[in-house]
């Protein structure tokens, strides 16, 4: 398999600073840039399959950048942990953006990277060199049931070890059986950047994140997720991007009324829905590649 180039952009958080880690697939010349944006927990070669899809299907024309969002993967941790949240998220975004030369710009956001994008896409004012074009927000809107904030909440911030990969890959798959059907190789592959050494020079495997990226997000009330969404409905119906809505049948993160009033106000995304799938779908199996594809690549 082909690898992707490793990249850095330095970014302001109030203190020393920080460096987030970015991947890059394609002709680094390419200007129509695609940026993958990961969920919570997860980091940017969660879009490996995405990425060297995108750039064969466009036969080189398109560069793919899938970010570790700060506190995940290559990336710092923050020395305070009360910046691990969406609004420094998207401060990073477009200190990335401003570095990546794109004359045409899309947006692929799973989860917590869809409500970097609403940000990102919502707001008129923001510096940002290029506006989006297309935005493809997956298995994520303005409304989320807190159920499924309270089962992430759950297992997030975990500080646990594994002696192999395989058993890595297994414990992952028991928090997310969500995610749908796998197979043995594709789980392995999605589950290999989600660990690393626990010390150089020192057998078994820890999880790639920042434990403390739990800590704000364990703040977080019932009611204030509530007073939260009148704010995301706001910049979402902003957003000027075509945009296309990806949702797991069986998600329990984004319902079907908020994925249908999503087609009906702001951008009226285009809503594709896939079955046997919860929160939140990959983007591995080809179904879901193809919805993509098909949306940015037309």
């Amino acid at each position: 398999m082909a690898q992707p180039k490793l990249n850095y952009v330095s970014c302001p958080d109030g203190g020393a600073g920080h460096r987030m880690a970015y991947w890059e697939w394609g002709d680094p010349r390419a200007t129509h840039v695609v940026v993958c944006v990961h969920g919570l927990s997860r980091q940017g070669r969660d879009f490996d399959t995405l990425a060297q899809a995108l750039v064969q299907r466009s036969a080189g024309a398109t560069r793919v950048v899938c970010p570790d969002v700060v506190g995940r993967g290559r990336s710092d941790w923050l020395a305070d942990p009360q910046g691990y949240q969406v609004p420094l998220y998207a401060a990073d975004m477009m200190a990335m953006l401003a570095q990546l030369n794109a004359t045409t710009l899309d947006w692929v956001g799973t989860s917590m990277g869809g409500l970097i994008g609403m940000v990102v896409c919502g707001q008129s004012g923001l510096p940002i060199p290029v506006p989006v074009r297309r935005l493809v927000l997956n298995d994520v809107g303005p409304a989320i049931q807190w159920e499924a904030l309270v089962r992430i909440g759950a297992y997030l911030g975990q500080v646990v070890r594994f002696d192999s990969l395989q058993q890595a890959a297994d414990a992952l798959w028991a928090s997310s059986t969500t995610f749908g059907p796998h197979t043995p190789q594709q789980w392995l592959a999605l589950s290999q950047h989600m660990v690393k050494p626990v010390a150089e020079g020192q057998p078994g495997f820890t999880l790639h994140y920042d434990p403390a990226i739990a800590v704000p997000f364990g703040a977080i009330t019932q009611e204030a997720a509530t007073q939260g969404e009148a704010l995301l409905w706001q910049l979402y119906d902003a957003i000027a991007a075509q945009t296309l809505l990806l949702r797991g049948m069986d998600s329990d993160l984004l319902t079907s009324a908020t994925a249908l009033d999503m087609a009906r106000r702001g951008p009226r995304a285009r809503l594709v829905e896939f079955a046997g799938v919860g929160h939140a779908p990959t983007l591995v199996a080809l179904d879901q590649i193809e919805a993509v594809a098909s949306f940015l690549l037309p």
